[in-house]
């Protein structure tokens, strides 16, 4: 089996990709399902903050649903608390 760099597609089984990697090895573009495990939440979850317009990054292709990987990650950074050393 190839690696998710060198076809595109995840190493999983069940269609995710691993939400432990680096900034460096993550896609431009994420699918929902890859943003869900990113996030750890579900699917559903996420089209319902795509409704609401909570995340960034959503790009539409058709009926495709995509995500910019570095709106999404910025975002994220935005999100989280501070430390107590910071």
């Amino acid at each position: 089996m190839r690696s998710t760099v060198e076809n595109g597609a995840s190493d999983f089984g069940d269609g995710r990709a691993s939400a432990g990697r680096s900034r460096e090895s993550l896609r431009v573009l994420l699918t929902v399902d890859e943003t869900a495990t990113l996030l750890r939440t579900t699917r559903r979850a996420i089209y319902a903050m795509i409704e609401r317009r909570q995340l960034p990054g959503v790009i539409r292709i058709r009926r495709r649903v995509l995500f910019r990987a570095d709106d999404l990650l910025h975002w994220l950074d935005q999100k989280r608390a501070p430390s107590p050393e910071e």
